[in-house]
């Protein structure tokens, strides 16, 4: 049985999240820019013994506006400008499928946070998920995995204390993906005994 530290999972949603959400897709490597601290947001929950993975809504795939070799650049791009800032994304999983194709891994259904519980033997009820979208939110809760929002990308119009709507219950609110990791990072410190091995 792995030891619980091993299961520590968090699944990042790529656009709005981690990276700037473009107004249509991104369509080359050079459109990928990261979103003001959420590369050291990623190394900080790496360095804390987190495995991150990137869960990402890719629909541009299934309307032929680019292909599988362009999407391969562009998460090549941001792997290395991960690296570069200490962090790293263990695996990308996404949904290439248009919305007429009824899948069950297009956000808000469940099924891609499935496939990646399944792939990695992390059970959903130990994976912790965050995007900037109701639709990330509602595929988590949907999924069983812990569930939060980062007020950027979709949400960042609600910075000034507006509510969420359609935001199901139990979604925790962070700032961005710095606090998100913030918040992560301490609530386990603060969970961690104090005598022994750290956590």
């Amino acid at each position: 049985m792995p030891h619980s530290r091993d299961l520590k999972l968090i699944v990042i949603d790529r656009d709005g999240t981690l990276n700037h959400d473009p107004e249509d897709y991104l369509r080359s490597p050079d459109d990928w820019l990261p979103l003001p601290g959420a590369l050291e947001a990623v190394a900080r929950l790496n360095e804390a013994g987190w495995r991150v993975v990137v869960a990402t809504t890719q629909s541009g795939l299934g309307r032929g506006l680019f292909d599988i070799a362009t999407l391969n650049d562009i998460h090549t791009r941001m792997h290395k400008t991960l690296a570069q800032a200490g962090g790293r994304v263990e695996a990308v999983f996404f949904c290439p499928h248009a919305p007429e194709d009824e899948c069950d891994c297009r956000k808000p259904a469940p099924g891609l946070l499935l496939q990646i519980s399944q792939r990695l033997g992390v059970p959903v009820a130990q994976m912790v998920a965050v995007g900037d979208s109701v639709r990330d939110a509602q595929a988590a809760r949907a999924a069983g995995c812990e569930a939060h929002l980062v007020l950027t990308g979709q949400s960042l119009a609600h910075r000034d204390g507006t509510p969420v709507p359609g935001l199901p219950a139990g979604v925790t609110v962070h700032h961005d993906l710095a606090a998100f990791a913030e918040a992560i990072v301490a609530r386990a410190a603060a969970a961690a005994p104090e005598k022994g091995f750290p956590s």
